[in-house]
């Protein structure tokens, strides 16, 4: 732990501040064109520690150990900080510009034709308004938001301030970018609601150069800073703003011919030639006007110019001595149209090498050109910073915040031509760059975060090992300079790499760093996936130390869940009170009464049914055949049998309820009132269920010794749906029993008589005859008869109007029971075997059987001719 103790300020605030080109000689000596890291000489400084206030939290920033996070303690809370004054915001403006480049300054470029956009455009700004500027890439956007903030610099209380939305596809950074920038905070980065508060109160032009969202992205910034007036500058292909931002539309469209010559000649410091003016005016219908093109072109004649060596003194010196090449015979001529309008080739074979170099690293890295203290180091010329202003001057850079990177097109020309070829070997030439330069103690933080968009490019074109350690590296300074969004997306890029290099020990530290920024963001679900991730690998390599520091996170992340079930408990539903006051009316308690005497009322079956069916209904609508007031209270039958409430629709419960709870709910059914009982089953089920609910007439006076009319009309009812009851038993009895029989029976054939075979057994005799005076009880017709009263009866009668197959009987039989008439074969019974008796008839026709008692005799089928 000795690198983490002993940090002084002058370490800070060491020789790598922005814009100095001493990092850049210190960084020249190291060996880069051998694709080598440089080591420095001599022992490591000692690592950064940084403490941070990130809402609730103290965030300590340790490079060795992994993070370390931490409630605030008491006393230690800032107040809210304080605007930065005019001169603090002339030198947050200086900062905020692109650095001054080593060289030859650079001539300014006339704004042409602007003058009516920039008016309007002020004068919107003064109203408040925020505008969104739309224009193609190279329309000049970039030099109108300067001008613009020239002529708006007294306007709002709080300045102009400049912001760039190159990357940013959410507005969260941009609002934390807009509040560093106002307030003077230093080392401190609220949580949401504490920065939308603080925002809220700034009151400032908004210049937002390179815009990339919109839609509600756009409206969720635009609402957040509602004292602002923005001006924001986005390509046609940007999402567009809703319709209810309000944010007016100013379109930038190509320059006239007159402006693209007056361009033209600005640049290159003389007037055209006629050959010159024509070729300009070709070149301006072909790039519809872009002043991008004729500061290029400028550019490419400037060069045509050298190689002519049109000067007099050039003219009389011999070619070859002060040169290295020998100078072309011929004249060079105009550039073509092609030429004019892809024009990245042609100037890029006539600068330098060191810029060429410069263009290799830029492609490699998605675009993105280091900073010029970097380039002596990576191309391994110690005058190679000054490329930058070469290329500048050409029109192949364009500003971009606080850097620079290659214009529009340029990346997609050069990488035709063959410049991406060596793209992986300069990225990880970059990255292992980046990887010595950001960990050293020297550098502060501040700069590191504004190189952020070209060490993500080094880390994403590198290999697995390089871009570990560049992530390793690189992780803690971002966090320290508050720039969170690289530091989250850094640290997903280590821990894929560390995961597919084999390293644990590292990949347990990313996850550990993104527990830690989940955190501090207020996501506890993502930290306690992430800590928990970390905690497990840093088991598994024994690191006590990493895993005490996991468990003291997480146990943070434990308590912030904690506080989140208090603050917002489960949602519990239950019935409101119109719909317990609604099932109370329609459950009235009724003491048993003479005309009801089979359904008596407890007294504690009110307070069981209510609290049953207030907890199975939740709402009022769920259930609609539940109403309450004086008009349903006589439509309720408090007692129903189960068969009733089972033809209610089903409810489906809030919680779980017993069976004995659901059966006591008493179910609405609309009854038809009648003057005289129903004496059909049809009119019974009309009654019970109604195809319309027709109102119940008038009730009659009452007498004053009968009770109230409810109970009688409540008997009468009761009477109703219990002989509907009865009568639906009936039938299913009745069902049942027809089905019984027809199994067992077969059908006789068409054409062909009936045979019945009926087996028979020895009988005695003499045959008992039954008295005339004993009456013969009939059996019921629906229902088989008794088989244990009567000895002699027959097993089954058969039903009317149906022909029974095969009926076996059981009594003794002594003699026929009818004489045989001619032509029909009859087979007499012996007295030691059952014989069956086959009769051949035509049509059977059945006989009732009449049971007087032992010994009866059965009547068997008998044949119709």
């Amino acid at each position: 732990m000795d690198r983490t103790q002993g940090q002084s300020g002058r370490d800070e605030q060491g020789a790598g501040g922005p814009g100095t080109p001493s990092s850049a000689s210190a960084s020249a000596a190291a060996p880069a064109s051998t694709g080598q890291a440089p080591t420095p000489s001599g022992p490591p400084g000692p690592a950064r520690v940084v403490t941070l206030t990130a809402g609730d939290f103290t965030l300590t920033v340790n490079p060795v150990d992994g993070s370390e996070i931490e409630p605030l303690r008491p006393g230690t809370e800032r107040g809210r900080p304080a605007k930065r004054d005019a001169a603090a915001r002339a030198v947050r403006d200086a900062a905020a510009r692109p650095p001054v480049l080593p060289g030859p300054p650079i001539s300014g470029r006339p704004l042409l034709a602007r003058g009516e956009e920039l008016e309007r455009l002020v004068r919107l700004l003064g109203r408040g308004r925020s505008v969104r500027l739309t224009g193609p890439s190279g329309s000049g956007r970039s030099a109108l938001l300067d001008a613009v903030a020239a002529r708006c610099a007294g306007l709002a209380p709080d300045g102009v301030v400049r912001i760039s939305g190159y990357g940013h596809q959410q507005p969260g950074e941009l609002l934390h970018a807009l509040y560093a920038t106002v307030y003077d905070a230093p080392r401190e980065r609220p949580e949401r609601d504490e920065l939308l508060a603080r925002v809220r109160d700034i009151g400032a032009v908004v210049l937002l150069d390179d815009l990339e969202m919109g839609g509600s992205a756009l409206d969720e910034l635009l609402r957040a800073t509602p004292e602002c007036a923005y001006l924001l500058a986005a390509t046609p292909e940007t999402k567009a703003p809703s319709d209810d931002s309000h944010v007016e539309e100013v379109f930038l469209t190509g320059l006239g011919k007159e402006d693209c010559v007056a361009l033209l000649e600005a640049g290159l410091g003389r007037p055209l030639t006629d050959e010159e003016t024509a070729w300009a005016g070709d070149l301006r219908f072909a790039s519809e006007g872009l002043p991008l093109r004729f500061v290029q072109a400028a550019a490419m004649l400037r060069q045509r110019d050298e190689l002519n060596h049109s000067d007099e003194d050039d003219d009389e010196e011999e070619p070859g001595v002060f040169e290295e090449r020998p100078r072309d015979s011929g004249v060079v001529p105009l550039p073509t149209l092609a030429e004019g309008a892809a024009p990245a080739e042609l100037l890029a074979s006539r600068v330098s090498e060191s810029a060429r170099a410069a263009l290799r690293i830029a492609c490699a890295l998605g675009g993105e050109l280091p900073h010029h203290a970097h380039l002596p180091a990576l191309v391994g010329d110690t005058h190679a910073d000054t490329a930058v202003a070469e290329l500048l001057d050409c029109g192949l850079l364009t500003p971009v915040g606080t850097r620079y990177r290659l214009a529009a097109g340029v990346a997609r020309q050069l990488e035709d031509v063959g410049y991406g070829d060596t793209a992986s070997e300069e990225a990880r030439t970059a990255a292992r760059h980046y990887a010595w330069w950001t960990g050293h103690a020297s550098v502060v933080p501040e700069r590191v975060g504004r190189e952020a968009d070209a060490v993500l490019a080094a880390l994403a074109g590198a290999d697995v090992v390089a871009a570990a350690v560049l992530a390793r590296t690189a992780a803690p300074a971002f966090a320290a300079s508050l720039h969170w969004e690289a530091w989250e997306r850094v640290l997903r890029s280590g821990a894929e790499a560390a995961r597919k290099a084999g390293e644990v020990a590292e990949q347990a530290y990313f996850h550990h760093e993104l527990g830690v920024l989940a955190l501090c963001e207020g996501r506890v679900d993502r930290a306690r996936a992430e800590l928990e991730t970390s905690i497990g690998l840093r088991g598994a390599l024994a690191d006590k130390r990493g895993t005490v520091a996991g468990r003291r996170a997480l146990a943070l992340v434990v308590d912030r869940e904690v506080a989140g079930a208090a603050a917002s408990p489960p949602l519990r539903l239950e019935a409101p009170a119109a719909a317990s006051e609604a099932v109370t009316v329609a459950t009235p308690a009724t003491p048993a009464t003479p005309a009801t005497p089979a359904t008596p009322a407890t007294p504690a079956t009110p307070a069981v049914r209510t609290d049953a069916v207030t907890k199975a209904v939740p709402a009022a609508k769920s259930a609609p055949a539940l109403r309450s007031g004086p008009a349903a209270a006589p439509r309720v039958d408090p007692a129903v049998s189960a068969a009733a409430v089972t033809r209610v629709a089903p409810v489906t419960p809030a919680v779980p309820v017993s069976a004995e709870a659901v059966t006591r709910m008493t179910p609405v059914v609309p009854v038809n009132r009648r003057s005289e009982p129903p004496t059909t089953l049809s009119e019974v089920f009309e009654d019970a269920f109604p195809l319309s609910p027709q109102p119940a007439p008038p009730a009659a006076p009452v007498p004053a010794t009968v009770p109230a009319g409810p109970a009688r009309g409540a008997g009468r009812r009761r009477r109703v749906l219990l002989a509907a009851a009865g009568a639906l038993t009936v039938v299913a009895l009745g069902t049942v029993v027809s089905l019984a029989m027809s199994s067992s029976d077969t059908e006789p054939p068409a054409d062909g008589p009936a045979v019945s075979s009926t087996p028979t057994t020895a009988a005695p005799t003499t045959v008992q005859q039954n008295s005339g005076n004993d009456p013969a009880e009939e059996p019921p017709v629906t229902a088989p008869s008794d088989g244990g009263t009567t000895p002699g009866a027959s097993a089954a009668a058969p039903s009317p109007g149906r022909t029974p197959g095969r009926t076996p009987s059981r009594r003794p039989s002594s003699t026929p029971s009818n004489s045989p008439r001619p032509g029909t074969p009859s087979t007499a019974p012996t007295a030691t075997e059952p014989t069956p008796t086959v009769t051949e008839t035509g049509e059977a026709t059945p006989t009732a059987t009449a049971p007087t008692g032992p010994g009866t005799a059965t009547a068997s089928p008998t044949t119709a001719p």
